[in-house]
């Protein structure tokens, strides 16, 4: 099943499991449509991509990429039951709010952050597990939550007090450094994130699904610290852009693994 329409059918299953069986057919044909609609994107942009490269072999193979990042926003889901921890990524920040050189003084959390520990909570109200958590939401869990459990995933502080924040994939690689890959993660993260976030944590080999049912944050902050995650639309292009470029690289190592 497609990545945009899991959390449609783990609604559907829901609800086809208490309302009459008319309800769970119409539920059924209406996954139906959504599938014969995306194939005819699919035929619709080969044919395009056809045309345009003039190849047709090419636009078999590179379709499927460019509908996959720009078509597909969400992520393969689980239940929360079925998690063994969750993994959350923050987005965005604020610029300190006592001022100071950003570069030696931490941003704060910032609002959207707050929203994805609330998030958190709910979840832990439904499966008390560990959280390995981005400062930024880690510090709502401690301070407002006062949740256990909770691994702060802390940005990197040299000698001379400058910071690095750490990337999606350098905050995967510190779960992983910090408890390995066995059970299952639920990934938490913004909305327009999220995919993105279970592929990378797939990508450092964790078996890893967002949770059915959890509500992503998905207002933006036009006070982030991040230009790029002020507005919708600059960010999807950035998220495009992370995409496209772990897919690069994937692509160059099958095709040529020995370089």
């Amino acid at each position: 099943m497609d990545r945009r329409r899991f959390f449609t059918a783990a609604a559907a299953t829901t609800a086809a499991a208490s309302l009459p069986l008319l309800t769970a057919g119409a539920a059924e044909a209406s996954l139906a449509a959504d599938a014969a609609q995306e194939q005819k994107l699919t035929r619709l942009m080969i044919d395009a991509l056809s045309r345009e490269l003039e190849d047709p072999a090419t636009a078999a193979v590179v379709e499927p990429h460019i509908q996959d990042v720009g078509f597909s926003w969400h992520p393969p889901v689980i239940a929360v039951d079925n998690i063994d921890y969750i993994v959350a990524y923050a987005f965005g920040n604020r610029a300190p709010a006592g001022g100071g050189d950003p570069a030696k003084v931490l941003y704060e959390p910032g609002p959207v952050n707050e929203a994805l520990a609330d998030t958190i909570a709910a979840m832990r109200k439904q499966k008390n597990v560990p959280v390995f958590a981005q400062w930024e939401i880690a510090r709502f869990l401690e301070n407002k939550y006062g949740m256990d459990r909770v691994t702060s995933i802390e940005p990197v502080i040299a000698a001379d007090g400058t910071i690095t924040y750490l990337s999606t994939d350098g905050v995967a690689a510190q779960v992983v450094a910090l408890r390995g890959t066995s059970g299952t993660a639920g990934v938490v993260g913004f909305r327009d994130h999220v995919k993105r976030c279970v592929q990378t944590t797939r990508d450092r080999g964790m078996t890893a699904f967002a949770p059915a049912g959890a509500e992503m944050p998905g207002d933006y902050d036009l006070q982030s610290g991040q230009p790029w995650t002020r507005r919708r639309d600059l960010y999807l292009l950035h998220d495009m852009y992370a995409q496209f470029a772990v897919l690069r690289q994937k692509a160059i190592m099958a095709a040529y693994p020995h370089g």
